[in-house]
């Protein structure tokens, strides 16, 4: 036992010694005058002591408490001076000190900034990431205390623009000037906000500062206007990979047929509710596998689309072939069909269809730009479908047919080809890629019986600006429309945005009816 307690005492010996804090200094924490109460917290925060941690998180959590002219922490039927931290008697009559929303939100900052020390890394970079928040100037030399304990380049790249925000109160000009400099190399929108005060002379004496501050505002106003238009890109690369899959299918059976499917956009509904049902059947009977309905729903999507072209091409369409304004009439009439049909079976309010978790958050390039993972993922599906129908028609033998029954259908009927059997598979094959845009579409936008309304002139429209049965076509005016659409909207509108791109549209046609890509061949029937 000796033996155990000499080497005990050898260790104790050889730990670092360790202060305990000011104890008028931890008494400044029950002041009456809240003011004094915020300078002996921010006093504390500046030790950067363990031990500081300890009295702060204790008077956040009203365990803070005076006895005389003590300050102790009772924890339970257990007391401890609060400024060494060794057990004390309890005492009979503890004075509760008053915590009110300004010191609670002057602790909440403290705390963060002496999680800046902390062992562990996520803890650290929380509490960096919270201080871009909440920084007061009388954290700068805490901040740099902590900047040179840092090596982790993302925390030091957060602690440094917290140390800069922090130094714009000091009452040097060149420290202000040098923190406005590094505060000029972000693009966060918070710290153009910071730096708006000093570029008012009323606010900021020295000219130096206030002309880099407004240097400063206009490079992160260049910089947020790129981000925004970036932004704008992206969501028109999505936009135009929805109208692509919509397109493509109308892109084969307009050029086959001639046809124009004013039921088109039903066909994305349909596609859009194969994934609603196929949600619903994973919920109710494999719920441990939820986040996998979507690739369930695409071949469902596909099939069930492309069996409601069969139907629609057999029952109604074969018999108007020639015969442009009665078809389009009567797919005019197929489409109310198909919505009446949806609103009986699934009701006429819109249905939920929930991302998988895979599919939520997204990649932060920018504070203001952030590309989310359903978008991205729609982008890479849609150039996935299209080059599957690439494959198809450049790679297959019916794809060979569409091509030929495109160029000149009494050819190809001359030397053998079925077209009423590719008419039929070219509708089926055009409806189930309709099908496809709808699981897309699902995924970031509504889900009702009107939704394809919204699609089909947008859809046409990138049919003809391509050119007839032209994919390269397709893909680049689809793309266009869609990127050009978001971009006008960001600027001038939703509603001049349409209006400016129908106008192009039509003096495109005007100049060139048949399209970006011209349709090749011996014979094209007029």
């Amino acid at each position: 036992m000796t033996k155990f307690m000499t080497i005990l005492l050898l260790y104790a010996c050889t730990l670092p010694a360790h202060a305990a804090l000011d104890a008028s200094q931890v008494r400044q924490l029950a002041a009456d005058d809240s003011t004094e109460k915020v300078a002996a917290i921010r006093q504390l925060t500046q030790t950067a002591d363990p031990d500081a941690v300890r009295v702060l998180k204790a008077m956040a959590a009203d365990s803070l408490f005076l006895a005389g002219d003590q300050a102790v922490i009772i924890d339970g039927d257990r007391a401890f001076d609060a400024a060494s931290g060794a057990a004390v008697k309890m005492p009979d009559a503890p004075e509760s000190i008053t915590v009110n929303n300004r010191i609670r939100g002057e602790l909440a900052g403290a705390l963060a900034a002496l999680k800046l020390f902390d062992g562990e890394r996520e803890v650290r970079l929380a509490s960096a990431r919270e201080l871009q928040s909440k920084v007061s100037p009388e954290m700068a030399p805490l901040l740099a205390k902590a900047l040179e304990k840092e090596s982790d380049p993302e925390i030091t790249a957060l602690l440094t623009l917290a140390h800069a925000q922090a130094s714009l109160g000091d009452a040097d000009p060149a420290v202000r000037l040098a923190a406005v400099k590094a505060l000029a190399e972000t693009t966060s929108p918070a710290i153009k906000s910071v730096l708006l005060p000093l570029t008012d002379k009323a606010s900021e004496a020295d000219d130096k500062v206030r002309y880099e501050a407004i240097a400063a505002i206009k490079a992160i106003d260049g910089r947020l206007a790129l981000a925004e238009n970036l932004g704008r890109v992206f969501s028109g690369l999505s936009l135009g990979s929805i109208l692509l899959l919509g397109a493509l299918g109308l892109a084969i059976t307009y050029g086959v047929m001639g046809i124009i499917n004013m039921a088109h956009g039903e066909l994305l509904m349909v596609g859009a509710y194969s994934a609603y049902a196929m949600q619903s059947v994973f919920r109710a009977w494999l719920p441990d596998y939820i986040d996998w309905y979507l690739p369930a729903a695409i071949p469902v999507a596909f099939f069930a689309a492309a069996l409601v072209g069969v139907v629609m091409e057999r029952t109604v369409i074969r018999w108007l072939y020639g015969r442009t304004l009665e078809t389009l009439l009567a797919t005019w009439g197929l489409s109310l069909v198909l919505i009446q049909s949806a609103r009986m079976l699934f009701g006429a309010q819109n249905v939920e269809v929930a991302n998988p978790s895979w599919m939520s958050g997204g990649i932060e390039l920018m504070p203001n730009l952030i590309l989310p993972w359903n978008r991205i993922i729609i982008v890479g599906f849609a150039l996935f479908v299209l080059l599957l129908v690439w494959l198809l028609m450049n790679k297959t033998r019916l794809g060979m047919f569409v091509r030929a029954v495109t160029q000149n259908r009494a050819m190809a009927g001359c030397v053998g080809v079925p077209t009423a059997r590719i008419d039929t598979m070219a509708f089926a094959l055009g409806a189930g890629i309709a099908g496809l845009g709808g699981v897309a579409l699902s995924q970031i936008s509504n889900v009702g019986p009107d939704m394809g309304q919204g699609y089909i002139v947008d859809s046409f429209m990138v049919v003809v600006v391509g050119g007839v049965g032209q994919l390269a076509g397709a893909v680049w005016a689809a793309l266009g429309l869609g990127i050009f659409s978001k971009l006008l909207e960001g600027w001038a509108g939703a509603v001049i945005a349409k209006i400016s791109i129908l106008v192009a549209i039509i003096i495109f046609i005007q100049k060139r009816p048949q399209g970006i890509f011209a349709l090749k061949g011996r014979f094209v029937d007029n």
